[in-house]
């Protein structure tokens, strides 16, 4: 063949299509398995590391050593909605009607109605929100809350309350005036001669007289006066104050013919020392005071109505506890006698108590003379007791063995 001859060409061009094909489904696969989530990566990592293991120590094949597919979640399925429940057929000829709690109506306070004045700072005000609740169901009270949040006996400056008092009473003329004040007034005094400052001998001198005046606004007027202590706070010293104040108002109240009302004991545990959460008035345990560890919560509110609403019910009388009833000759339940008790009523002879002809009373002969000696004068008299019978729970001889038979050896 001469060297310049050209060779038949050959069909390279017909397999450069499928060797494309495969390059693409190549990289096709790979760019699948790189945007495969990490998490799937990780999965079957794990298994695989871990079917490697146990063929190590087991030495066998599992069957399912082929990697499987990852779990798919797979769409939730669209729940079928369930029908309603059948509404109830109440019926309204024989059921009564229904009622809500929000429909209940509130007792309505009747026109006479003697008030309960509420003086004082912050906690004053939230006792008045807990003997409202105490007193919302008896119509013959109401309770006036006048709290000043600020306010006390020291800062006569910031709100005056030996002017604002007689005026509140002249308005209200309340049947009780309760006061809770104090927590406020541990700072500076200003008087009319000098400044005192707080815990000084001139400081307690002034603030004795200025307590003993507010008392006798009240009990000048013949009115019942409960002054209510202060209760332990989270501060130390707050506590240690409150303590030496609360004896304070104890010694003055009392000498004008007040009520001191101690509450201590509600707002410490057995040791005396500060609580958050403690006992409510039902005996659950619940939060009684706030973050800042002296103001109260609602339920520490009411247990401090708790401690007033006591003596405020005793001063006022029935009418503060309309669901006691006084029973006397009006209101006695019937006791069934009969009008005329005579006819209904055959009198004892005395001389025939059983109606069966005797004529003498038991007791009358001597008892009949026995031959032989009861149990009971066996057992008092000379301490012996007859055998309890076979099988009783007292019988305690021990039940005799059987003998068995002999047994003949031949």
């Amino acid at each position: 063949m001469p060297a310049d001859a050209e060779l038949p060409m050959t069909k390279k061009t017909d397999r450069t299509p499928i060797r494309w094909l495969v390059l693409a489904l190549a990289a096709a696969s790979l760019c699948l398995g790189a945007l495969a989530p990490a998490h799937v990566a990780e999965a079957q990592e794990q298994r695989y590391q871990r079917r490697s293991i146990l063929d190590f120590f087991l030495g066998r094949r599992y069957l399912d050593d082929a990697p499987q597919a990852p779990d798919v979640q797979q769409p939730r399925r669209q729940q079928r909605k369930r029908p309603p429940p059948p509404k109830a057929v109440v019926n309204t000829r024989t059921a009564p009607p229904l009622r809500t709690v929000e429909e209940e109506p509130a007792v309505q306070k009747l026109g006479d109605a003697r008030t309960i004045l509420i003086v004082g700072d912050f906690l004053a005000s939230g006792l008045g929100d807990g003997l409202t609740a105490a007193f919302e169901t008896s119509p013959g009270v109401v309770v006036e809350a006048r709290g000043n949040v600020s306010s006390g006996l020291v800062r006569d400056d910031y709100y005056d309350w030996p002017e604002q008092l007689p005026k509140m009473i002249d308005e209200l003329k309340p049947a009780m005036v309760v006061v809770m004040i104090g927590a406020n007034d541990r700072q500076q005094m200003v008087t009319d001669t000098a400044k005192e400052k707080f815990r000084t001998d001139g400081w307690f001198t002034e603030y004795r007289r200025r307590v003993l005046s507010f008392g006798k606004e009240v009990t000048g007027r013949k009115i019942p006066l409960l002054w209510v202590g202060l209760p332990a706070f989270e501060s130390d010293s707050m506590t240690a104050d409150a303590v030496q104040m609360n004896q304070l108002y104890r010694n003055q109240v009392e000498s004008i013919g007040g009520e001191f009302v101690d509450i201590w004991d509600g707002f410490v545990d057995e040791n005396g020392n500060f609580i958050v959460t403690g006992s409510d008035v039902n005996g659950q345990q619940v939060r009684l005071r706030t973050s800042d560890g002296i103001n109260l919560t609602q339920a520490g509110r009411r247990k401090l109505a708790f401690y007033v609403e006591k003596p405020a019910r005793r001063l006022l009388g029935t009418q503060a506890s309309p669901d006691l009833v006084r029973l006397d000759s009006s209101n006695l339940p019937g006791l069934g006698l009969p009008d005329n008790p005579v006819e209904h009523t055959v009198p004892i002879s005395l001389s025939d108590p059983n109606l069966d002809g005797g004529a003498e009373l038991l007791g009358a002969r001597p008892p009949p003379m026995a031959l032989t000696r009861s149990p009971r004068d066996l057992l008092v008299e000379q301490g012996e007791m007859t055998p309890a019978p076979p099988g009783r729970v007292d019988d305690y001889r021990l039940p005799v063995a059987k003998v068995p038979a002999e047994v003949s050896v031949k």
